[in-house]
């Protein structure tokens, strides 16, 4: 089983580090958003035209993954 622990540390005021947090949320969210409206897109396609994407549908997660959090 594989455990990642994710912190982050900001330098300066309490108003900075206030604002890394609500920065991290917005960031969380708009790929959070990228990657459901991806599968959300990639699901509604037919087999054929993923196909023509080369892509099937047991790749849709994946794909919509690499698209939010790696692109």
């Amino acid at each position: 089983m594989a455990f990642l622990t994710d912190t982050f540390s900001v330098q300066g005021t309490m108003g900075d580090k206030i604002a890394a947090v609500w920065s991290r949320i917005v960031e969380t969210r708009t790929k959070r958003k990228i990657f459901n409206q991806t599968v959300r897109e990639l699901s509604s396609l037919s087999s054929r035209e993923l196909a023509d994407l080369g892509l099937n549908h047991s790749m849709i997660r994946r794909v919509a993954y690499q698209a939010a959090y790696q692109g």
